[in-house]
């Protein structure tokens, strides 16, 4: 079990968000602003809806933290939600019933599962936390850690490749630059960007959503975090199950991905060459820099692709679980494309998960002792 865990709570129109992260050593310099910066660009992005013009996210630090730097207990993140104001009754904690149920659930959302499971007769119940408003606290939890990584000297970045079939060209990708930039959609590709706005634009017109596909890359990240001994303790399995745990995503793929069961092994493995000083180098990265479990020392390459979001403004064919009847689905406020922020999201889980790994090797109560410890695991390694 790793040393760094958390949990979140709260609904998407509840009185706010809260984190309560643990394991983070003390010591480690954190930045609010760098945080709060996450939270922005989760809420930026061409296709969002009217919920991101109510909501400005701000973590507010309520433990955990003196003048700027952890003490080594459990730091609590909290997000107040605007919106708070205009649920007030809908939503109360101990008020009586009010407004209306909601009772058309949604295809391709919890709201049947989740009101059959939990015996709710109101799919409020449900929608209010698989929303994917909790993502706001991840992202916090993400901005945390990747303030604890950025001191390992690991960095943690994102960009958008493909959004409702339009994809990016990489010869027009410069990869020094992502995580540099900051386009409506997180994407290095201008020509493309412009193509995927007009797809965005049709399918708004449409009363319709789309999905996509982002990349998150790790840089900096030391050979041999995660392990082949225990299949939980495999690095990639980790953080596959990290990406799918973000509301909305339907596959994963590391390095080559998918690609590696269409081409002979001649066109996927990665060789390994001697330089002049006698490192080993590769010239490609196809295995996305984690062989057996663990990274092998080249960037960690990771994608995830995000489903158009269940809500239509063009509702699809359902069923009232109240009438017993076929109906149309019922409409929550909406985006019509979120693939830019859930590669914020992307980054924040693959932070997290970083970071666990990092402390899982290297350990440590406070970060001089950490720091030192993958100071000498380097050198040993480097040779």
């Amino acid at each position: 079990m790793s040393g760094l865990r958390f949990l979140t709570a709260g609904e998407s129109h509840g009185q706010c968000l809260t984190a309560i992260v643990e394991g983070i050593p003390a010591g480690l310099s954190v930045d609010i602003e760098a945080i709060n910066g996450d939270l922005a660009r989760r809420q930026q992005g061409y296709g969002r809806g009217g919920r991101m013009k109510i909501e400005t996210d701000k973590a507010e630090v309520t433990s955990g933290i003196r003048f700027g730097e952890t003490m080594g207990d459990p730091i609590t993140l909290r997000i107040v939600n605007k919106d708070w104001q205009n649920w007030t009754d809908r939503m109360s904690v101990f008020g009586s019933e009010y407004g209306d149920k909601v009772t058309a659930v949604r295809p391709g959302h919890a709201d049947l599962t989740g009101v059959l499971k939990y015996n709710r007769d109101d799919a409020r119940d449900i929608l209010e936390r698989a929303s994917a408003r909790e993502t706001a606290a991840r992202v916090a939890v993400g901005g945390l850690c990747k303030e604890f990584l950025a001191a390992c000297g690991i960095q943690v970045v994102s960009h958008v490749v493909k959004i409702g079939g339009v994809a990016v060209d990489e010869a027009r990708i410069n990869r020094e630059e992502i995580g540099s930039g900051s386009s409506e959609l997180n994407c290095y590709d201008a020509v493309a960007e412009e193509a995927m706005k007009q797809r965005i634009q049709e399918a708004m017109a449409q009363g319709d959503t789309l999905g996509g596909v982002f990349e998150v890359i790790v840089r900096g990240a030391p050979l041999g975090l995660g392990s082949h001994i225990q299949w939980d303790q495999r690095l990639d399995g980790k953080l596959a199950a990290a990406m799918m745990a973000i509301q909305a995503i339907k596959g994963v793929e590391i390095g080559a991905g998918f690609q590696c069961g269409e081409l002979p092994g001649s066109e996927i493995h990665d060789e390994m060459f001697l330089s002049q000083e006698g490192h080993v180098y590769r010239k490609t990265n196809r295995a996305g820099g984690l062989e057996g479990g663990m990274t092998n020392g080249e960037e960690i390459v990771v994608r995830a692709c995000m489903k158009p979001i269940p809500t239509l403004m063009k509702p699809l064919h359902s069923v009232d679980i109240a009438q017993d009847k076929e109906v149309l689905a019922c409409k929550e406020r909406s985006d019509v494309c979120a693939v830019s922020a859930a590669s914020v999201v992307g980054e924040a889980m693959t932070a997290i998960v970083m970071a666990q790994a990092v402390l899982d090797k290297f350990g440590g109560d406070a970060m001089c002792d950490l720091l030192a410890n993958m100071e000498s695991y380097r050198a040993r390694v480097q040779g």
